[in-house]
């Protein structure tokens, strides 16, 4: 066996996968933890963090750094932007992102509020596209935010329009990621939420925010995305429009968009 080899094996340890791949694990490592840290991290700190030694991810950053998706800033690493350019490159992903923008836009025009867009991934939500509010004032989400799924209205809605397989598996993720959000209703709920077409209930995360969401349906009515308003009421403003408006206008808009996507409005 020679060093690289011995290397790899004595710095990995199995994870119980039926086929191993131990170098783009420990790439996909770094990747994923740099995406997550607010701060841009050294070698050390990566390795600390991993659980590594900083030789045995060595080769691993400067691939990365040659590849274009860190950059290394006096001995700091940053994440590029070619991750986010390449997630952006993927046909539906432009096509939705495409399609929503200028109904977001009109959407968030008419009722003076931020809108978002999020997508389900792996036992969270995505912000993939977002527009504030024009006047300035508001409660919004930065694009690639992560947000919880089984306590927020978008998360709802994501999981109420799925088949039964689907909403279990991605129940179960989002539990593993928060299990502290366990609700022994959620399945009431989300029943609740998809007879309806939508959710409307007041943030359990932000006290004071109000929040709608509808979902963006594909051909088989399963949820691809969800559109939301956080409300925030301005009291200044003597034509503020009321919850039930935001329902009504975010309704239509996404029933428009779903349809551009070729699915059921």
């Amino acid at each position: 066996m020679n060093d690289t080899s011995k290397s790899m094996k004595d710095s990995d340890e199995p994870n119980g996968s039926v086929y191993s791949a131990p170098a783009l694990e420990k790439g996909l490592d770094i990747l994923e933890l740099l995406c997550r840290s607010e701060v841009p991290l050294s070698q050390k700190e990566i390795a600390q963090q991993l659980r590594r030694s900083v030789s045995a991810l060595y080769r691993m950053i400067a691939s990365l750094v040659e590849r274009g998706y860190i950059v290394n800033i006096d001995d700091k690493l940053y994440v590029t932007t070619k991750l986010f350019e390449l997630a952006h490159i993927n046909p539906p992903t432009q096509r939705l992102l495409t399609e929503a923008m200028p109904l977001m836009q009109k959407l968030s025009s008419d009722l003076d509020q931020a809108c978002h867009l999020t997508v389900y991934s792996h036992g969270r939500q995505i912000v993939v596209s977002k527009v504030d509010a024009p006047s300035g004032m508001g409660f919004s989400v930065r694009v690639g935010a992560e947000l919880d799924v089984v306590v927020s209205a978008s998360g709802r809605v994501l999981l109420a329009f799925q088949d039964g397989e689907t909403r279990q598996i991605r129940i179960e993720e989002s539990l593993r990621r928060r299990p502290e959000h366990a609700d022994p209703q959620i399945a009431a709920t989300l029943d609740t939420i998809r007879a309806r077409g939508f959710e409307s209930i007041p943030s359990v995360q932000v006290r004071g925010l109000y929040a709608v969401s509808f979902p963006i349906l594909d051909s088989q009515r399963h949820a691809i995305a969800a559109l939301t308003v956080p409300y925030a009421e301005r009291i200044d403003k003597v034509d503020r429009k009321s919850i039930a408006i935001v329902e009504e206008t975010l309704g239509a808009t996404a029933q428009t968009l779903s349809r551009r996507m070729g699915g059921a409005g």
